[in-house]
């Protein structure tokens, strides 16, 4: 194992452990290092590589400090790989994202409160066609996090949401906008919308395999053209 690596390793330990829990600071490197018997070099680059994902906040002048270690900020390096594909690997990001949202929604069904299922009808109500490309993008995030988080698990939340960022978002509405699907599209919201408020875990299901399903047949026609 690279020094550097058995660095990571030890912090990680140490906050799994629950020596270093959300929040706290670090001690300083010197004594960090001379604790874990490693070099200042190799903790300091341990240090860089954990602020990256996110795991440790390094806020200069004061010192460094593990983060709240969040879903939303440890999946965050998702949305930057997802952005980073072509066509053919997105295809195989949006087959995952089909077998995790199609189950998170018919969860959604089964545990959603009245209130957010009201919620999330009024999204759907909210929007139609003759929008621009940026308010459908900011339904679509809205009204797929709304489902989402009705499942009531917070790391599925965060991956579901990384593995179609923003970025890939607006590509897909671009492309539907240009291929005319926008209606069909919406009317497929709406569906899955319903079938939530009918309390309907099957359909919601079905409807929303279908729905991620017709995603990606436009991104492998959009691959082969």
């Amino acid at each position: 194992m690279a020094v550097t690596d058995e660095a990571i390793e030890k912090i990680k330990a140490m906050i799994v452990s629950g020596e270093l829990s959300p929040g706290d600071r670090l001690p300083p490197e010197k004594e960090l290092s001379e604790r874990l018997g490693l070099s200042r070099n190799s903790m300091r680059e341990a240090v860089k590589a954990l602020e990256v994902i996110r795991v440790l906040d390094v806020r200069r002048g004061d010192g460094t400090y593990v983060t709240s270690l969040e879903p939303h900020l440890l999946l965050e390096a998702i949305a930057f790989v997802v952005d980073m594909h072509d066509d053919d690997s997105m295809l195989e990001i949006f087959a995952v994202r089909r077998m995790l949202e199609s189950q998170a929604t018919g969860l959604a069904a089964t545990l959603g409160t009245d209130e957010e299922i009201a919620e999330l009808i009024q999204e759907v109500d909210g929007v139609d066609a003759s929008v621009g490309i940026e308010e459908l993008v900011e339904h679509d995030i809205r009204f797929h996090r709304e489902i989402v988080a009705m499942a009531g698990n917070a790391y599925l939340a965060s991956l579901i949401e990384h593995l179609s960022s923003q970025t890939v978002r607006a590509r897909v509405w671009r492309g539907l906008t240009q291929g005319g699907a926008v209606e069909r599209t919406l009317s497929e919201h709406r569906a899955i919308a319903d079938a939530i408020a009918q309390r309907d875990s099957a359909l919601a299901t079905s409807l929303t395999t279908a729905h991620i399903a017709g995603v990606e047949r436009w991104l492998r026609q959009a691959a082969s053209a």
